[in-house]
């Protein structure tokens, strides 16, 4: 297998769409949809265990050197180097011991302390010798090669120095953040209050899982999936039930919910059937629309708009297509209004284990499963076969979307694209 093109990062934007035919790129509509967006502004100070999954909103300085001082990086014996003399082996008496969260005292002349990891430096040591590299005689240690001065200590202010950026506002907080936090005395950080998320599925078609449905209808699969997918200790989601293709309906309840709502997020009733009533209903409230009719495969229906302040954001009733433009489109603008410093799916690239074809036109997002390295370490993917935007059962057994550029009609074995891992 041949890889015909340079392996290099790849592009966090484009997605080869810039076409002409009244659809509208996919990098175009995010852009648009960035642009419009209103950013959160309202900082909360929670506790620090109250804040995992939480946006940092400020920058926070280390208030203190971390370590706070100099400390023992392993179990072994502190001492003073210029204290052997000579050559070696030296001896030295053991003149006390020091364990993590004692007072440090003073290194006496001549000889050795005692000292566990963690634990602080004593005044006057400048190395710790590892216990495995001296021999024990009764109170004394026997030291066959010379430490280097300096070795087996980490000192204060190496992580961090006081004063010096600790970390940047926009850092979602998971488990190393907090951990950096806590090092640093830190009992309360300030975060950006969460987004207020409303998701409304509407269709007559929709029943509730559990529920008979009647002949002609189906469980709503959307409700459960975005819920799953907008459950986010920065968001605040509220899901609504679902509302029949009933245009008064529709129009009472997102003209209720909006008020309350930073993004309003709908699905289906956003394509040209006779009962896609959403676009008209957004227009009817005063609403905008941003962006429509986008060059994507699945989810070429997708909206942005805006009714009243809050954003809306129609998917697609198809619950592949629903799933795709939220993780490729929503996520990016959610990220964004919530602060986080880099709001974007993580994409990465791997080599096609099988050549494909696309129809051109729509840059495409195909299911895909990831697979093993090949010998030369590029990691390999391969792309589902028979896909559509209705087949959810198959799409959950997906584990990668494959971006294939619109202007492409083959891709061949080898080939390398890129990957968004869901």
């Amino acid at each position: 297998m041949t890889l015909y093109q340079k392996l290099q990062t790849p592009d966090p934007a484009a997605c080869g769409c810039d076409i002409s035919g009244g659809l509208m790129p996919l990098d175009d509509a995010i852009a648009i949809g960035l642009k419009r967006l209103r950013p959160l502004s309202e900082i909360e100070y929670l506790p620090l265990a109250q804040a995992a999954g939480r946006i940092l909103a400020q920058d926070i300085t280390a208030p203190v050197a971390l370590p706070l001082f100099d400390n023992a990086g392993m179990d072994g014996y502190a001492l003073r180097v210029s204290d052997l003399t000579g050559q070696g082996p030296w001896v030295l008496p053991v003149a006390g011991r020091i364990r993590a969260g004692d007072a440090p005292g003073k290194l006496r002349q001549s000889a050795a302390m005692r000292i566990l990891t963690g634990a602080a430096l004593p005044d006057g040591a400048d190395a710790v010798i590892a216990q495995e590299h001296v021999t024990c005689r009764g109170m004394q240690i026997e030291i066959a090669r010379r430490p280097q001065a300096g070795q087996h200590i980490r000192r204060e202010g190496e992580d961090v120095a006081p004063g010096s950026p600790l970390m940047n506002a926009g850092r979602l907080l998971g488990a190393r953040e907090i951990g950096a936090v806590a090092a640093s005395g830190l009992g309360v950080v300030p975060v950006m209050r969460r987004l207020r998320v409303a998701v409304l599925c509407s269709g007559s078609e929709l029943v509730p899982p559990r529920a008979l449905p009647a002949p002609g209808q189906i469980w709503n699969a959307n409700q459960a999936m975005l819920g799953a997918a907008l459950a986010q200790p920065w968001i605040a989601l509220t899901v609504l039930p679902t509302v029949a293709d009933n245009p008064a309906t529709l129009q009472k309840t997102i003209s209720e919910i909006a008020r309350d709502t930073d993004i309003l997020i709908t699905t289906g009733g956003v394509s040209v059937g006779d009962e896609d009533h959403l676009t008209r209903v957004i227009k009817g409230l005063g609403g905008q629309i941003h962006a429509m009719k986008l060059a994507i495969k699945p989810g070429k229906p997708l909206s942005i708009g805006h009714v009243g302040t809050a954003m809306w954001l129609g998917l697609p009733g198809n619950p592949v297509a629903a799933f795709v433009t939220w993780h490729v489109v929503g996520q990016v603008l959610a990220q964004a209004m919530a602060g986080i410093e880099r709001p974007a799916p993580v994409k990465a690239l791997a080599a096609l284990a099988a050549s494909l074809r696309h129809r051109p036109g729509r840059c495409e997002f195909r299911p895909a499963h990831l697979l093993g390295h090949d010998a030369r370490g590029v990691r390999q993917v391969v792309c589902l076969e028979g896909t559509g935007s209705h087949r959810l059962a198959q799409f959950s057994q997906a584990d990668a979307l494959v971006m294939i550029p619109a202007h492409l009609d083959v891709l061949p074995e080898g080939a390398l694209v890129e990957v968004l891992p869901l």
